[in-house]
């Protein structure tokens, strides 16, 4: 497991077998930019090479150079894809660098980045970046790929008290992020309703979060019947676990809902064999709000936090939920049902109706709920809704701090009929166009009141974000990403 600590010993940089050095766009091609700790000879040097080599300091761009003066081993140099002056101040691109130069550390000891790393926002997004970069999720392989070992960021006063807080914060958040990509990895064999209650059981065991778990017998009683009903087609029973952190000093309350469809097979409207390949992420919601619950509570947040896992596996057995049952939801609902593929929806609502009976100032719910929103906003964008537009910003900016691209949509009033029933009081999928709306406009519909007025909601699609079939990039893995944990940390702590 890597590890990350500071250091201002003016050796550090030719002692680690990496040197790690930030570089910018400029007429002349990618340069140094202001590496802590390292000497005007071995940037001359370092600029050189790169000429030499018409290295261009894009975004993932990885530049390998050894017998560089100065330094004990290999040079990496890496793009910021950014001019100098905002390669100093955009912590992101920051971040971005150290998660790629961290992947390209695999199988390395020690390494030192001289990054222009002066400030503690600057040092916790290159930690984040390191943490994340280092990845790897080699649970199931004999000989795993190893992550870096050590390594130390070069600051000027490694005890200044700012800086050191920094490097703790980012490892609680990096780590929580780095839990739920193992969870969304887990391969669905092993990572099932009941399991996944138990994985977070032990996990929170000895924190300062309370965890309960309804059982199908408990789901049944209360009238859950999205839970109950999506899970009907599996030999592994559904789950709802509530995670509770609320401290003494809390100034708000918010409630987190998170969808856990462990696996999506489409249920009796079923997938193409194709489509079914990547279904162990259906469960990317409810990893985020374990992750993010455990963090809240070990960063000491002054925010009480409820999150809700709606853990269940949609498959096809002989009692499968059937296209034109009606089932019945926690608050009472009735819900015509019309399309088993669309199961995540049923799930969320039924841990909507717990949220909303918490009265909390702010309810979140996160899912990969539709396709819709992929064909919207393409591979590494989440889709945003809420019901009041302002917190809905508030969202999409704490996003964008964390370096987690997520884009507002609205809720278009002239799309609501579609959800409408001939014989319940509700269909769960509407319109085809506009299938991102119609299935958050059905959300909506669970979202109750606090002095009389709907309760702040913003629901987040994350279809697109939570996992990467394509290349791995900046921090970001092949795999399951861990999207919105940091998101959900900064609102929270807002």
């Amino acid at each position: 497991m890597t590890t990350v600590n500071l250091s201002d010993k003016a050796t550090a940089a030719s002692k680690a077998d990496v040197l790690v050095v930030l570089t910018a766009k400029s007429k002349d091609g990618a340069r140094v930019v202001d590496p802590q700790g390292v000497s005007a000879e071995t940037v001359k040097a370092v600029n050189a090479a790169l000429g030499t080599l018409k290295a261009k300091a894009s975004a993932d761009e990885v530049v390998r150079l050894a017998g560089i003066a100065g330094t004990g081993g290999v040079v990496l140099a890496v793009g910021s894809g950014q001019e100098r002056d905002d390669a100093l101040t955009d912590v992101g691109a920051q971040r971005d660098a150290a998660g790629s130069a961290a992947r390209a550390l695999a199988d390395v000891e020690s390494a030192v980045f001289a990054f222009p790393a002066s400030h503690a926002e600057a040092v916790g997004a290159v930690t984040e970046g390191v943490l994340l970069g280092a990845y790897v999720y080699g649970e199931y392989k004999k000989e795993p790929t190893k992550p870096v070992d050590d390594v130390k960021i070069l600051v000027a006063d490694a005890k200044e008290k700012g800086l050191t807080q920094a490097v703790a914060d980012a490892t609680i958040r990096a780590n929580a992020q780095n839990w739920a990509r193992d969870l969304v990895n887990m391969p669905p064999l092993d990572l099932y309703p009941g399991s996944f209650a138990e994985i977070v059981r032990k996990r929170l065991a000895s924190s300062k979060v309370k965890v309960a778990v309804m059982d199908e017998k408990a789901l049944a009683k209360a009238e859950c019947g999205g839970l109950i009903g999506v899970g009907r087609g599996s030999a592994r029973p559904p789950r709802l676990v509530t995670l509770t952190y609320k401290p003494s000093n809390a100034k708000r309350h918010i409630s987190i809902v998170g969808k856990g469809i462990t696996f999506d097979s489409g249920g009796l409207c079923i997938k193409p064999a194709n489509g079914m390949v990547t279904m162990k992420c259906d469960m990317a919601g409810a990893a985020a709000v374990a992750a993010f619950v455990e963090a809240a509570a070990e960063l000491e947040l002054p925010v009480a936090v409820t999150g809700y896992l709606c853990l269940a596996e949609n498959m096809t057995g002989a009692d499968a939920q059937r296209p034109g049952d009606v089932i019945r939801m926690h608050d009472g609902t009735t819900v015509e049902i019309d399309n088993t593929d669309a199961e995540g929806r049923l799930v969320m609502a039924d841990g909507l109706c717990y949220a909303s009976a918490e009265e909390p100032d702010l309810i979140i719910d996160i899912a990969t709920l539709t396709g819709a929103a992929v064909l919207a906003l393409g591979n590494r964008t989440a889709a945003v809704v809420g019901n009041n537009d302002e917190v809905r910003d508030d969202v999409i900016s704490a996003s964008d701090r964390v370096g987690e691209h997520m884009w507002p949509m609205p809720l278009l009033d002239h799309l609501r009929p579609s959800i409408n029933s001939e014989v319940a009081d509700l269909k769960h999928t509407g319109e085809r166009m506009g299938g991102l709306i119609t299935a958050a406009m059905f959300l909506k519909e669970f979202v109750g009141e606090k002095n009389g007025e709907q309760i702040d909601w913003v629901h987040l699609d994350i279809a697109a974000p939570a996992f990467n079939e394509g290349g791995a990039y900046g921090f970001t893995p092949k795999g399951g990403t861990g999207f919105a944990v940091r998101t959900l940390l900064e609102v929270a702590a807002s």
